[in-house]
């Protein structure tokens, strides 16, 4: 997985398909950089993912949770419309934002 950490901002890379099979590794690596590097910020970057399930949601929701007590945000860039779909049905969207580029 690819991450980039710039001042107090954490960008995760998501891969082609975020499911259960790489979610924990995300969880636990994006984890590790908000603790440590003190993010206040993540970028959850769609650029290469075609494909999300219910574990790809579960993570975006429990690091919003996590940076939301910080007093941080979460917001989205490079999603296509497909999974722009899968964020507004699940309700993500409600909670983040979705960009085009990244601000």
């Amino acid at each position: 997985m690819k991450y980039q950490v710039q001042e107090n901002c954490l960008t995760v890379f998501l891969p082609y398909e975020l499911d259960h099979h790489n979610a924990e590794e995300i969880r636990r690596e994006s984890d590790h950089l908000i603790e440590h590097n003190h993010i206040r910020y993540v970028i959850f970057d769609f650029a290469d993912t075609n494909f999300m399930d219910s574990s790809g949601i579960g993570v975006i929701m429990g690091r919003y949770k996590r940076i939301y007590m910080l007093g941080g945000g979460v917001c989205a860039v490079h999603a296509n419309e497909r999974m722009k779909k899968i964020l507004t049905m699940s309700g993500v969207t409600k909670i983040m934002q979705i960009y085009e580029e990244e601000e």
